[in-house]
């Protein structure tokens, strides 16, 4: 289990976490979402123990992270642009990592052959998408117990980012590895993730189950007899548009409720719409003016 408590962090002026507290349960694939600078890179790698947090604590199964030699070979960062020098081949890298995990040659072998990954070639030649699926072919190879990554599907191919969803979900249930993924690829996270957490302001501003989380929402699309106007719906919006008799909006409640208070304008019809994870995202930052 992951703990973070207190957990803050700046660099000069600028504070970019602040007393930052969550938890996440082994075996979670987790995501980390916000927008950009909201601290999502900066967190985990406090979480690798690559950073010192200025306050705060960092547990890692009641260990703390921070220059624990032993834990930290339970862990795997993949940062967004990894550090190779000039004359790196994915050979070397298998050498490296060989080194310091319980690497298996077999899972790598397997997705070398998926991304047809060229091993001798150095990294200098490969696309931003082939240095992507080579070092979440090391990753996953790896089979580290805790897998931080970031902006895990950048640069990915459709056919890649299903191959790695895949594997991901292949070492969580074979080994019950606990990832914990920032990307902005929503969709993306809400096919693998069964938990999440969106920083804000150097905070955690929402946390939780996800598919929790959306069964709280719903969107309603409604036509009525009449012009559509804001003030006909007495909820707490998280996003409305109406656009001649027609409305349709997002809102957190009781669907019962709301549905009750919708019949007592007549509509014409009433319409519930699915909502997804990148969408209710949206909504939570607009909310707090980040969109217009």
């Amino acid at each position: 289990m992951i703990e973070l408590q207190g957990l803050s962090k700046s660099f000069g002026a600028k504070k970019v976490l602040d007393k930052i507290a969550l938890t996440v349960p082994d075996g979670s694939v987790f995501g980390l979402v916000g927008i950009n600078g909201a601290g999502k890179s900066t967190l985990l790698r406090l979480l690798a123990g690559v950073l010192r947090a200025d306050e705060g604590d960092i547990l890692f199964d009641g260990e703390e992270i921070f220059e624990n030699e032993r834990k930290k070979r339970e862990l795997f960062l993949l940062p967004d642009d990894p550090y190779y020098s000039a004359n790196t081949t994915a050979e070397k890298l298998i050498e490296l990592y060989s080194a310091f995990y319980s690497f298996d040659k077999g899972v790598f072998a397997e997705y070398e052959q998926k991304f047809r990954i060229q091993r001798r070639a150095p990294l200098r030649n490969f696309s931003k998408g082939m240095k992507r699926q080579l070092f979440i072919a090391l990753a996953l190879a790896c089979k580290p117990r805790y897998l931080l990554l970031d902006e895990a599907f950048d640069g990915l191919d459709p056919l890649a980012r299903l191959e790695f969803k895949r594997g991901l979900i292949e070492l969580n249930e074979e080994t019950g590895a606990t990832a914990i993924i920032s990307s902005h690829s929503l969709r993306e996270l809400e096919d693998i993730c069964n938990g999440f957490a969106l920083l804000d302001g150097g905070k955690v501003a929402d946390a939780g189950d996800i598919r929790g989380a959306l069964e709280k929402v719903i969107k309603i699309q409604v036509a009525l007899p009449r012009e559509a106007k804001r003030e006909d719906f007495p909820f707490e919006c998280l996003s409305f548009e109406a656009t001649g008799r027609v409305a349709k909006f997002i809102v957190r409640g009781d669907r019962e409720t709301i549905l009750k208070e919708i019949e007592k304008l007549s509509p014409l019809f009433v319409d519930e719409i699915a909502v997804d994870f990148e969408e209710l995202f949206l909504c939570e930052v607009k909310s707090r003016g980040y969109l217009q």
